[in-house]
């Protein structure tokens, strides 16, 4: 009766994965319980997932065909264009559908952008960032989300959207992203693990938090729908100051690493695995967090369902 924070489905988004050249789903061997999904078991997923009140999936494919480039992620026919197009056409607007925007899923190196001698240029990445964002819309997508954190991204792929006439096409931006030890599953889960050195160039330092407050407000001026903190648990402060701050739309991302390590430790008997998830989603919605990204959504859902 008396209790100050709510967690109801409506709360969640699921992060979903998706594969091109699969024809079942492969358990992804660092997050137990996750996939990497075909088309087909993909809109599966979903169903299960809308009929549980979860109202939206954070959408990541992964290619047959990695290049310098990151080509196939603005594919008319590429894997999360198929699976846009195949979830909007089973749901309609039962789902919101967000496709994470990034190469790092799709060039042979690795990066979240384009190379040029080593490092990444920023300016040639953020032209491909557009054209992916404009492939998402045409393919259904209801937001896109900047993952890579290129200077300028949101205001680029804004600019795209509107000019190529999708002015309804929202963007959730990855504001405040931290170069952290809890991305290692998902690195596994999307086949994204960088060649060479890492991303510390263009990802946040962990032991900054001003910085990020100037990062949201620069996409919040470029505009940005809903801004993001990620990972959350070791950024639940960072997660405060962002909401105190700009009172916007603000999600987090409960990363793999942080998924991963509740899985293996319930597994040996250490904690009440049950506990510590609802534990844990209570905390990030404590700091601020409206919108919470989560792999643990469809039980989650399923708990508070069934109470």
């Amino acid at each position: 009766m008396v209790r100050e924070t709510t967690l109801a489905p409506h709360h969640l988004i699921a992060p979903l994965f998706v594969k091109e050249g699969v024809s079942r789903p492969v358990e992804i061997e660092a997050m137990p319980g996750q996939h990497q999904h075909t088309v087909s078991s993909l809109v599966e997923a979903c169903g299960v997932l809308a009929e549980l009140g979860v109202p939206a999936i954070l959408l990541f494919g992964i290619p047959a065909r990695k290049d310098a480039e990151g080509t196939a992620a603005w594919d008319p026919d590429g894997i999360v264009q198929q699976a846009l197009r195949a979830v909007r056409a089973e749901f309609g607007d039962r789902l919101v559908l967000i496709g994470d925007l990034c190469l790092c899923e799709y060039t042979d190196h690795g990066h979240c952008g384009l190379l040029k001698g080593g490092a990444v240029d920023n300016d040639a990445t953020l032209e491909a960032y557009a054209r992916i964002a404009v492939s998402y819309a045409a393919a259904g997508v209801d937001f896109v989300g900047p993952s890579g954190m290129m200077d300028g991204q949101v205001g680029a792929v804004r600019r795209a959207l509107d000019g190529h006439g999708y002015p309804n096409v929202a963007i959730m931006a990855y504001a405040a992203k931290y170069a952290s030890a809890f991305y290692g599953p998902f690195r596994q889960a999307a086949e994204s693990q960088p060649r060479d050195g890492d991303r510390r160039g263009y990802q946040m330092d962990p032991g900054n938090v001003d910085e990020a407050l100037r990062e949201v407000r620069a996409d919040i001026d470029e505009g940005a729908d809903i801004v993001m903190v990620k990972p959350a648990l070791s950024c639940l402060d960072v997660l405060a100051r962002v909401k105190t701050t700009f009172g916007m739309p603000t999600a987090a991302y409960n990363v793999s690493g942080e998924y991963a390590m509740l899985r293996a430790a319930a597994a040996r008997g250490w904690i009440d695995e049950q506990a510590a998830i609802m534990e844990v989603l209570f905390a990030i919605r404590r700091a601020g967090a409206d919108l919470i990204l989560t792999y643990f959504a469809r039980e989650t859902a399923e708990r508070l369902r069934h109470g």
